[in-house]
């Protein structure tokens, strides 16, 4: 009976802890997005629609609150916020092409600075609205009509002819240093996770990992970062080497963090060929 007694106030204590951290750390648990395939040049994409892969940080919008793909709190300005609908939304916060750093530094910041202004609200998606991707996007089209908010911006969906048509739209976002290209089957209901149906479309493949270890340099790099060891999603774990400025050799990222790198295919053995680091993501 006693056992009984402790076991429920550890369980009201836990709960009490935990609804402490999520308030007062403005983490929430992750919520599962849509996410993208890689496009392998099989698939049957005609009549699809594609958009360009903005380069910055997702931002999904519950209704109240703006949130990073984990679930973290972005402290956006009230200001940046007006006009928001009581729907949700997803998009990616960008200001554009190579500004990934940047854009990290703004959105990520606990205190909203000044350089808000140069940030957008892109949308890509209406969560859980009914209809099919266009009459979900029209949603927001339409809510944005009657409340304007010249921060935020509906992404332009090119709907695509063949393959053909694909690449030339590849080759053109990327003559313009963006990213790749985001195409999509427009006629499904919306649903989370991972699918055939939402694929993205690049020249290489990313990835991202944990950062398990700090390896130091050798030779020219003597004192700084040589190499990172990383554990991915799959608990596969292997050495990247290359792809680091000096300054990220001076000033490596920690155990914990997650690292993108971009890659080439796989070994024999499943590991990702030619990695190259891209950057640490802090969303």
């Amino acid at each position: 009976m006693n056992g009984n007694k402790k076991n429920s106030k550890s369980y009201k204590h836990g709960i009490w802890l935990i609804t402490f951290i999520l308030l007062f750390t403005g983490h929430s648990p992750a919520r599962d997005l849509q996410k993208p395939n890689v496009y392998k040049g099989t698939e049957d994409i005609e009549q699809w629609v594609m958009s360009e892969k903005l380069d910055g940080i997702r931002g999904y919008w519950d209704g109240t609150r703006l949130k990073t793909r984990q679930g973290v709190l972005i402290n956006a300005p009230m200001w940046f916020l007006k006009n928001f609908p009581p729907f949700e939304l997803d998009g990616e916060l960008w200001s554009d092409r190579n500004q990934f750093e940047f854009i990290q530094s703004i959105v990520l910041d606990k205190k909203p600075s000044a350089d808000w202004r140069s940030i957008t609200y892109n949308l890509f998606e209406v969560p859980n609205a009914p209809g099919d991707f266009l009459t979900r996007l029209k949603k927001a089209e339409d809510w944005f009509h009657k409340h304007p908010n010249k921060h935020v911006k509906i992404i332009r969906q090119i709907t695509c002819s063949n393959k053909d048509h694909l690449q030339q739209f590849l080759a053109e976002i990327e003559s313009k240093g963006g990213e790749g290209v985001i195409i999509k089957n427009p006629k499904l209901p919306y649903h989370t996770g991972r699918s055939a149906h939402v694929l993205k479309v690049k020249n290489h493949d990313d990835m991202e990992g944990t950062v398990i270890g700090i390896n130091p340099g050798k030779g020219k790099f003597e004192n700084m970062m040589g190499s990172l060891t990383l554990k991915l999603d799959n608990g596969l774990i292997f050495k990247l080497g290359t792809g680091f400025s000096n300054d990220v050799r001076q000033n490596p990222p920690e155990v914990g963090d997650i690292v993108s790198f971009k890659y080439f295919g796989f070994t024999k053995k499943g590991k990702p060929k030619f990695a190259s680091f891209l950057r640490v993501r802090g969303d």
